[in-house]
Formats: structure tokens, C-alpha cells, sequence
């Protein structure tokens, strides 16, 4: 008999030794007045991604994003799964975005990457932040795969059939030569469907 899996918030939150309340506070835009650690690096630093606190140049990512990232950084092991949305069942490239911001900060994104890149706020390469989104043109077509961005230069996503959610550096030739740009997540997005059409709508 399989073990089933946690939900991802308490397993990535368990792995952290972060509370809830720790969380919360980021996403309010709040600092960590006690301790000073930031959960993501934190969280980072375990993975083996990053060195230490002190090596980083850039300061903690406390703003409404984080709970998305921490969130994000849960599906890391996830199976691909084309047209999957959901932790137990395995993720594609948008499926895994348009949950993870659905579930921690209540935004639906639609269901594909262009549609994702179309109802979002463009930014800079240089504006990039932890939980902005980042888009590549891998299958011919422009803002054909999208990722979450965590910092370092690095993003998270679920890449291709028989692989699973991992995290890349985006200055590898391949992603670097695809980069179409990047996206910023308002906590409240245009009305996509006078954008893509209400048949685009996720259903069920």
C-alpha cells in the first residue's frame, strides 16, 4: 500500500521548520523581526541550491509572493503530466503555475502559458523577484513553456513528459537562447476571458 502524500503547503512548511504564522507574515509584506531567516533561502539552502545566508546578495523575498514560492518549491519531485493540475496527479508547465498561484494567493491564471503570459504584467529581466513567472519559446511557438522564478538566477517548472517539477539555472544555453520574458503576478489580474475567450476557462 502507497503512502499518500501531504498536502504541498505542510510538507514544504514541515521541511522549513516554518509556521504558518511565519508565512502569513511574508506574504503580508511583514519583516522577520526575531530570527531574520527567510524560508525560501532557508528552504534553498537545505536543497543544496544555494550556499549560505551571508553568500547572498539579494535581501529576503518578504512580500506577497513568498507563500507562492514556498508553495511552488512543495512540487519539486512532482511528475510531469500533460494537461495536470494537481499535486497527486502530477503537473505541466501552466498547470503547476495556475495552481500554485490559485491556492496561495487566490489568483486564477488561465490554463496556458501564452494565455498566463497575456494577463500578467511584463517586467524586465533586471525587475525580476522571486515568484515572477518566466517564459520560453520551446516548442516554436513564443511563450510556449512557462516557470517560476526563485532568485539566483534559477526558476522551477515542469519541463517535459517523463521528467518531473525540478529547478534549472536560466542561464544555461537552452533556456537562455528561448527566454521570451517575464511576467509579474498582480494579486488581482485583467479579465482574461475578454483576452483569450470563456471557452479557454479551466473546467471542473
Amino acid at each position: 500500500m502507497t503512502t499518500p502524500r501531504t498536502d504541498p503547503c505542510q510538507r514544504v512548511l514541515t521541511r522549513c521548520r516554518v509556521g504558518i504564522g511565519l508565512v502569513c507574515a511574508l506574504a503580508s509584506g511583514a519583516a522577520v523581526a526575531q530570527t531574520g531567516a527567510d524560508p525560501i533561502m532557508e528552504l534553498l539552502q537545505q536543497r543544496g541550491e544555494i550556499a549560505t545566508f551571508s553568500d547572498q546578495p539579494h535581501p529576503p523575498a518578504a512580500n506577497v509572493h513568498a507563500a507562492a514560492l514556498v508553495y511552488a518549491m512543495a512540487y519539486v519531485g512532482v511528475p510531469y503530466r500533460r494537461g495536470g493540475a494537481a499535486y497527486e496527479d502530477g503537473v505541466d508547465c501552466s498547470g503547476f503555475v495556475q495552481v500554485t498561484f490559485r491556492e496561495t494567493m487566490g489568483v486564477l491564471l488561465p490554463r496556458r502559458a501564452a494565455e498566463q503570459a497575456a494577463t500578467t504584467m511584463p517586467i524586465e529581466p533586471h525587475e525580476l523577484q522571486p515568484g515572477d513567472l518566466v517564459f520560453f519559446n520551446t516548442l516554436g511557438t513564443p511563450f510556449s513553456h512557462v516557470g517560476i522564478y526563485i532568485g539566483q538566477g534559477r526558476f522551477v517548472h515542469s519541463p517535459r513528459s517523463g521528467a518531473q517539477v525540478r529547478l534549472e539555472r536560466m542561464d544555461e544555453r537552452y533556456w537562455r537562447s528561448r527566454f521570451d520574458g517575464a511576467r509579474r503576478v498582480p494579486l488581482q489580474t485583467r479579465d482574461w476571458d475578454a483576452v483569450v475567450g470563456p471557452d479557454a476557462r479551466p473546467q471542473g
